[in-house]
């Protein structure tokens, strides 16, 4: 029998549930470990998800010889150092949004893999999410005629993983954890064509008490092919999750909504549990998920990723796009915080985006 290609995952909290998830719908890919440091944690996900070791120390589950890529789904400020880490023992690596903290972060992880001969693929999934692979496909058809505008929203009432309340771990609030979404889908949809300028309006509206990072953002990226692009995201839209986007062309216009279509209207007073974890206050009306992991593009993520280990193949979202992707982040805190347009390249000394946003106070 053909040999699949052993993953090992790194972390165990929400994101690593749906890796585990995701994984287990391609055939090309066998879960040999899971890595937790917390404790008990990394035993509690191998029972749950059927995954036949579990560690607590980085390196026994890297020192695995039937391990071929890893998959971080750790807290952002770790993302570097368990990187180079992986790419030293020869693991491919699929690292999940954003790609670290800063560009030199990312430098340094880019120029391992390259110098180690691994894959380094950026997790983003909505460059396989079906809706809008079908919305690219118009566009590329050119049914919509030439690209003028694109919208892209992602809102709901907070993030899934604690660290991100936490500006020094996080790097950044709503732009850094669904902010980076928007900007790869907008790259992906208009094809990779250089970002000119970036301008953001951001605020603290709700969560002051669990953050001094933004829970709401507005950006606006202009390419250089004079393409608009304009993301909204926030953590404080109650009733779960809601994403979609819009492509505007010069012969037509196409809207794509990923949950609404594939959802049940719902009201509960108790509130809505998921098959991953409970997203978001789901008490009153809500709109209840199914088959969530599918329609975001999980499995079909990490069947592209799965397939570039297997067969050599160059990952269809790389390292360097998740290097841009934090460029035009750090970008847009320093638009927010001068109330200035800022024009890419851009280069900062600052370690963490959501200081070039604070620096005005």
């Amino acid at each position: 029998m053909e040999k699949k290609v052993g993953v090992g995952l790194i972390g165990s909290q929400f994101i690593s549930s749906i890796h585990a998830e995701a994984l287990k719908s391609v055939s090309d890919a066998e879960i040999i470990a899971v890595m937790s440091p917390t404790p008990g944690n990394a035993k509690a996900f191998a029972a749950k998800h059927g995954i036949p070791n579990h560690f607590s120390d980085l390196d026994e589950l890297l020192a695995m010889e039937e391990i071929d890529m890893v998959v971080i789904g750790a807290p952002n400020n770790v993302h570097c150092e368990i990187a180079l880490k992986a790419a030293k023992a020869g693991k491919h690596m699929v690292v999940e949004k954003p790609l670290c903290l800063n560009l030199t972060e990312a430098d340094l992880m880019i120029n391992a893999c390259k110098k180690a001969n691994v894959k380094l693929m950026y997790a983003e999934e909505l460059c396989f999410t079906p809706k809008y692979v079908r919305l690219k496909a118009l566009l590329d058809e050119g049914a919509l005629g030439r690209p003028v505008l694109f919208k892209q929203s992602e809102k709901h009432d907070g993030p899934h993983a604690d660290h991100f309340w936490d500006v020094e771990k996080s790097g950044g609030g709503v732009t850094m954890d669904m902010g980076c979404h928007a900007i790869e889908f907008f790259r992906w949809l208009n094809d990779r064509k250089p970002i000119k300028s970036v301008y953001a309006q951001m605020t603290t509206s709700v969560h002051q008490d669990k953050t001094i990072g933004d829970d709401n953002s507005i950006i606006i990226l202009e390419f250089e092919n004079d393409v608009i692009a304009m993301a909204e995201e926030s953590w404080t839209k109650l009733g779960g999750m809601d994403d979609r986007a819009e492509i505007h062309g010069s012969e037509g216009v196409a809207y794509a909504d990923v949950l609404q279509g594939n959802s049940i209207q719902t009201y509960s007073k108790k509130g809505v549990g998921y098959a991953v974890e409970k997203a978001g206050n789901t008490v009153g009306w809500s709109f209840t998920m199914y088959e969530e992991i599918w329609n975001y593009g999980f499995p079909q993520e990490f069947a592209h990723f799965v397939d570039c280990v297997k067969n050599d193949k160059k990952p269809a979202v790389t390292g360097e796009d998740g290097r841009a992707v934090l460029e035009v982040i750090f970008a847009a805190y320093e638009s927010a915080g001068t109330n200035k347009k800022v024009f890419l390249p851009f280069k900062s000394a600052v370690d963490k985006p959501y200081k070039l946003w604070k620096k005005r106070n």
